[in-house]
């Protein structure tokens, strides 16, 4: 089976310190992905990697068959490829509707021959904010969200591009026991729906519910990968994320 997103040997260095060295990843279609380490692993860097705000040094990524070297980030974005932010920064003083209008004009008109205008655009807002249970903040700005609904939100907006692969990065981080719950039960319906998730996080408990298969980062390097219950038992994962 050919996956819908390869990585293979992907390096990245800053200067002399080596943040990633030959990765190899892939990710089939409909597939839940967890990817774990320690802080300072290469996680982020990686996603930027695929995504395109990095451009590596060795190593290829290719996306439904394309490669994409070379390629900006709002191309990649354009082809699918979509990501949510640890921080979130939506644009302060548009409401949630006007935020998610963003990604449908510049990612999804843009590859789109059956081009949104209008009614069209505001329906299909709604309709994204209704799926991550924001409707009724619709017309209301960022400032006026709780913490959980801003991370909503940051889904939303990465949805709004209408992603074949959401890349969420630590959309759990700072939540109680019943929002991660919440966070978890989203994902696991976005992915449901068709979208390919690939979940970055520190909370075990979380990604162990989501997860079908677990990538492992330690120092630049992929450790591990597998199905969970067998990763988190592998010896070199206890000992360099996990602890003894």
């Amino acid at each position: 089976m050919t996956a819908l997103l390869h990585v293979e040997g992907l390096g990245k260095r800053f200067g002399g310190f080596v943040a990633l060295e030959a990765i190899d990843l892939e990710v089939q279609d409909g597939e839940r992905l967890g990817l774990i380490g320690p802080n300072g692993s290469g996680k982020s860097t990686l996603v930027n990697c695929i995504c395109g705000t990095l451009r590596n040094e060795t190593g290829s990524v290719s996306f439904a068959g394309e490669k994409l070297d070379g390629l900006l980030a709002h191309q990649r974005t354009r082809r699918g490829l979509g990501r949510s932010f640890q921080l979130p920064r939506p644009f302060a003083s548009l409401s949630l509707v006007e935020n998610l209008r963003i990604p449908i004009l510049y990612a999804v008109n843009a590859r789109s021959s059956g081009v949104l205008a209008g009614a069209a655009i505001d329906a299909r807002c709604r309709d994204v904010l209704s799926q991550v249970g924001l409707a009724e903040k619709a017309d209301r700005l960022p400032r006026d969200l709780t913490q959980i609904e801003m991370r909503k939100l940051e889904l939303a907006r990465a949805m709004a591009s209408e992603p074949r692969v959401l890349i969420a990065d630590e959309a759990m981080a700072g939540l109680s026991h019943g929002e991660v719950d919440e966070i978890i039960a989203l994902l696991i319906r976005l992915n449901e729906r068709g979208v390919t998730v690939v979940m970055i996080e520190h909370i075990m408990r979380a990604v162990m519910e989501f997860s079908q298969r677990l990538a492992v980062l330690v120092a630049g390097k992929k450790i591990a990968d597998g199905v969970p219950k067998d990763v988190v038992r592998d010896p070199e994962v206890v000992r360099a994320y996990l602890g003894e």
